[in-house]
Formats: C-alpha cells, sequence, structure tokens
C-alpha cells in the first residue's frame, strides 16, 4: 500500500481550487483542537502529570536521534506490513487508548467514531475501558479491522473477568492490561480546574452496561447514577503485583499485553510470567513527572523482550518519530494525542486524515531516505545527535 500517494491526492485537490480543511502540521493541529474543545476537556487530554517535564521530555527524545539516509537502493515500493501476534496488518501503526474519546467529539460518541477511522484506514484501535460507549458497539464500528482492549483492572475481580470475557465475544484480539494508573497523578491542570469527568458520570458505558457492574448496586446507573459513579470510583483502581499475572493468565486465551513497563527486568519478569507482548510507555507524561523518556528505554525494552513483541507510546508527533521507534526496535508504534486532536476538529474524518499523513509521511522517509521494509529500519540507520 503506497501510503504516500496521500500527498499525491491533495496537490490534485489543490489544481481544482480544494485546499486541506485540516492541518497537515502537528502544531496547527494542536492549536486548533485546543480552541474547539471545553476548556475542560482540553486540559484533560492535552496536560500531564507535575510541570509536564516528561510530557515535553517524550517529544524532545525524538530529536536526539537521526535517521541515517542510504541511496541507490530502490526503494520504490516500500512494505511497512508487520505481523502482531499472528495478525497481518498493513502497517506498524496502532491507535492507543484514550479515555476521553467520547468527549472530544463533537457528537459524543468519538469512540465510535475513532473505530470508523480505524476501519477506514485498517490501523487497530486499542479501544479504552473508559469509553462513551459499549465496548461491543466499538468492536461492531471497527468492521473488519482488528481491535484491541485495553483494561483498568478493577479490584473487583469478578467485574474484571466480566469486562475481559465481553471484549473476548465482542471479537478483540488481545487484552491491554494498563499497570500505571490504578491511582491518578498529579495533574495540575485538572486541579486547576477541579474536574475529573469520570466522577461527572463521562466515559464510564462500559461500567454501567455490565452485568456485573450492575449487579452490585442497588439501583441501576439510570435511576441513581450518582450512586454508580460513586461505586465506580471505589473499584476502579487495582495496584497489581506479580502475583496478579497467573489470576489476569487464566482468564482469556488471548494475547495479554502489559502496558507501562520502562525496565528491562520487569519486562523480563512479564515474559516469564505469561505476558504475551510488551508496551513500553509512560502514559504520555499524564501519570508521573520527572521520568524518563519512553524513547529511552526503548532499545533497553525490546532486548529484554527477547523477541516478544514490543508496542512503543508517548510523545509521538509525527511519520518520522514512528520511523525512529521502528529503527529503535518497536515491532509496533501508537499514536495519542494528535488524533484525539483530529477528532476533535472532524470526528472520524479528522482522525482519518490524522492517520493519513502520519502514515504518508512515514512512508515517504523510507522511500527519500533509502528503507524499502521495515527490516531494514535497524539500530544501525540512527544515529544519536544529542
Amino acid at each position: 500500500m503506497a501510503y504516500g500517494d496521500y500527498q499525491i491526492d491533495i496537490y490534485f485537490n489543490g489544481l481544482q481550487g480544494v485546499q486541506p480543511d485540516l492541518p497537515m502540521a502537528f502544531a496547527e493541529l494542536e492549536r486548533r483542537a485546543e480552541a474547539a474543545l471545553a476548556p475542560s476537556v482540553w486540559s484533560y487530554v492535552a496536560g500531564g502529570a507535575g510541570d509536564e517535564a516528561t510530557q515535553r521530555e517524550n517529544v524532545a527524545a525524538f530529536a536526539r536521534w537521526g535517521l541515517v539516509p542510504r541511496m541507490l537502493v530502490g526503494a520504490k515500493a516500500r512494505d511497512l506490513s508487520v505481523d502482531l501476534f499472528g495478525l497481518q496488518l498493513p502497517s506498524p501503526l496502532l491507535l492507543a487508548p484514550i479515555g476521553v474519546l467520547g468527549i472530544c467529539a463533537q457528537d459524543g460518541h468519538g469512540d465510535l467514531a475513532t473505530a470508523r477511522a480505524s476501519a477506514a484506514t485498517r490501523v487497530p484501535m486499542i479501544a479504552s475501558t473508559l469509553s462513551a460507549d459499549p465496548l461491543e458497539q466499538v468492536a461492531d464500528s471497527l468492521g473488519e479491522t482488528p481491535g484491541f482492549f485495553q483494561l483498568y483492572t478493577p479490584t473487583d475481580r469478578e467485574l474484571a473477568e466480566s469486562l475481559v470475557h465481553r471484549a473476548e465475544a465482542a471479537g478483540f484480539k488481545g487484552i491491554v492490561v494498563t499497570l500505571d494508573t490504578w491511582i491518578t497523578g498529579w495533574r495540575p491542570r485538572d486541579l486547576s480546574t477541579g474536574n475529573f469527568p469520570q466522577l461527572r458520570g463521562h466515559c464510564l458505558a462500559n461500567y454501567f452496561t455490565d452485568p456485573v457492574f450492575r449487579s452490585r448496586l442497588a439501583q441501576p446507573p439510570e435511576a441513581n447514577p450518582g450512586a454508580a459513579i460513586v461505586h465506580w470510583a471505589g473499584v476502579f483502581g487495582n495496584p497489581l503485583t506479580w502475583e496478579d499475572l497467573p489470576w489476569l493468565r487464566s482468564l482469556t486465551s488471548l494475547p495479554i499485553i502489559l502496558k507501562g513497563l520502562m525496565h528491562p527486568e520487569d519486562v523480563r519478569q512479564a515474559r516469564d510470567s505469561g505476558a504475551d507482548g510488551i508496551y513500553c510507555s509512560n502514559h504520555g507524561g499524564r501519570q508521573a513527572n520527572g521520568g524518563l523518556s519512553s524513547l529511552d528505554v526503548l532499545a533497553d525494552v525490546v532486548d529484554a523482550a527477547d523477541g516478544a513483541p514490543v508496542i512503543f507510546d508517548s510523545g509521538v508527533r509525527s511519520g518520522a518519530d514512528v520511523i525512529k521507534a521502528l529503527a529503535l526496535g518497536a515491532t509496533a508504534v501508537a499514536l495519542g494525542r494528535p488524533y484525539a486532536y483530529g477528532l476533535a476538529l472532524g470526528g472520524e474524518k479528522g482522525v482519518t486524515h490524522v492517520l493519513r499523513g502520519m502514515l504518508a509521511e512515514a512512508d515517504l522517509i523510507m522511500a527519500v531516505d533509502g528503507y524499502p521494509t521495515l527490516d531494514s529500519l535497524t539500530r544501525e540507520a540512527l544515529r544519536r545527535i544529542g
């Protein structure tokens, strides 16, 4: 698939006097998304922990690496396809789980719009537990494109089991277990507005439709949403330990991917404990300030994974960033804030535009710099420049 042809479409539309109505560069995308979203929603999506130094470092880390161009290699055709947990995917790009997608869209159904964009681009979506629409509806909107379900593991084990089994029945192809969000990090932007969307009842559809969750309530959420929210707050966060992994493994035959691993020893223990995949991420700098960028530990994580698939996110803002993460060994690269901003501006069309642009840039870099396949993107293709 020639992803770079997206630029040809844009230039030919320009000959007809039609210019893009969505931004082509991240800075403009971010600026316009801020203007489009309510301040409380913007602070939740765009903000990070503390003074956001880790969030900025995630982005800055990519500038410390440069790709070495190779000429005369005949990169007229490029192959960006990848095998991930037995799935043959046309590209290594994924949609990272974001828990407020619903309210990022103008119609309040951002999860469904994102799933439709996933179907249109064949970029798999990792659907968040914190969704404005039930996971079954999100799965239906994915069509033939595979998706993954991200689990915030509740303290109620029966509820966790129910969510996993629902995801399995809905057709999701793997369970991504987030490890670093059993408690909310210190987020000054949200604190300054006194706003936490879930405590206002947003994006709790998977809980409110779950039979186990509903069985714990004296009244259904429709009759007493306040009590349902209080119960959700009481069961949401489970500080998992290594002793919990056998139980998690027992819940499903689907691949289990552990999200938030950045220390090689944790990666080795996860692999030895039955995890099928490693997800290198610091949650985009949202949960803890003062830490390392995800990119700076990626190579060590890949080495410790010892052949197990490694998904990467945090700080990805361009196709060039995708290429660099792949060269450092990531099997797949997940995109976060940029597609949420596209969603805010154009719904399904906005997400599709961001994904097509990201893939086009990555494809064209491989063409210009002489890397026709992902196998050719090794660490030897990069030089540390800062």
